[in-house]
């Protein structure tokens, strides 16, 4: 089969890998129909990630067919459409009982990271009954990829995380695809300010028309000014950072109010300084997570009920054939105003 291939920091290529077995009674094997790219690809191109180690078939998105499955999955049968977590759990072990299905001892986010990703023709999903769900006939299957990782990534660990509540000031640093998530999700509870903050002027665009109350462009580097009168000069109750470097966790600590939450999302390959002697007092949180996928089956409703629109995201389709210019496309976003790409087996 053909797949995308990470060759090492900087390199990757499509190469012809044998198809997936089964190698465990829970395993199911799909047919991948639909894939994206994550941000998070990007940094483990950069080598931000050693658990992904060079020879990793990437991605962890994605919806398909399944084409096998283990004696023990239940769930499942062949030809099923499924749509693909990027969490894959057992359900059984300490933390999956606490709902911290992301440290799953023998799961987690262990597709293109840990073990081969949908970024083939076909992949193995350990844990099928939990790792998989039904798509139902006539559903959008290009919707749904958005619910496989972005979707309750910008929900969970910074709309939840962020403790974003009615009549409350928002504040999203990054206005990437993750951020536009997080700034979708933001809207079931009805803050009285959703403010976007990015460098680019194109994505600021793109999420007053995704319901941005007021948007920054924070290249004259006067952005926590700018939040500040928005605020009367008290500073916002969620900062979520989308991003994931020193500069935008920065500019959370200066932006959060007394009492404010400060949702990290942003995956940081490098150190961030934290400035205690401007936080200490102030009685602030600050939370970090990794995608659980815990509210994946509410957001499935949502999405089935057409209150949410997460197709919006995509602007770019590619067939798998040219993968290599959709990740050139999805990493020069600044030039090709990209947010999230489809690829189609």
């Amino acid at each position: 089969m053909k797949a995308l291939v990470y060759g090492g920091p900087g390199k990757m290529s499509v190469e012809q890998k044998p198809k997936p077995q089964i190698k465990a009674p829970t395993d199911a094997i799909v047919m991948v129909t639909k894939t994206t790219i994550c941000g998070t690809d990007l940094h483990i191109l950069k080598g931000d990630l050693a658990t992904c180690p060079p020879g990793r078939i990437l991605g962890h998105e994605g919806v398909g067919i399944i084409d096998s499955i283990g004696d023990n999955v239940t769930t499942f049968h062949v030809g099923d459409r499924v749509l693909i977590s990027c969490v894959s759990f057992c359900g059984k072990c300490y933390y999956c009982r606490r709902n911290m299905y992301s440290h799953c001892t023998t799961g987690g986010w262990i597709l293109g990271n840990e073990i081969d990703g949908t970024q083939a023709e076909f992949v193995r999903i350990p844990y099928a009954d939990t790792s998989l769900y039904p798509i139902e006939k006539g559903a959008d299957e290009e919707a749904l990829v958005m619910l496989s990782d972005i979707l309750p990534t910008g929900f969970e660990c910074g709309v939840l995380n962020g403790r974003v509540a009615p009549g409350s000031n928002v504040a999203i640093v990054g206005s990437g695809p993750v951020g536009l998530a997080a700034l979708l999700t933001a809207q079931f509870y009805s803050p009285a300010q959703l403010i976007m903050i990015d460098l680019d002027d194109n994505r600021l665009d793109v999420a007053k028309k995704f319901g941005a109350t007021a948007t920054v462009n924070s290249t004259d580097g006067k952005a926590a000014e700018a939040v500040m009168k928005m605020t009367g000069g008290r500073g916002v109750d969620t900062a979520i950072e989308a991003v994931g470097i020193a500069s935008t966790f920065e500019l959370c600590e200066t932006l959060i109010a007394p009492g404010g939450t400060i949702a990290n999302i942003g995956v940081h390959g490098k150190k961030v300084e934290l400035h205690l002697e401007r936080l200490w007092d102030r009685n602030i949180t600050i939370t970090t997570r990794l995608v659980d996928t815990a509210s994946t089956p509410m957001l499935l409703e949502v999405l089935r009920s057409h209150r949410i629109d997460p197709k919006q995201l995509i602007t770019h389709r590619f067939s798998f054939e040219h993968i290599l210019e959709a990740y050139d496309t999805f990493g020069h976003a600044a030039e090709t105003k990209a947010l999230k790409v489809i690829i189609e087996a």
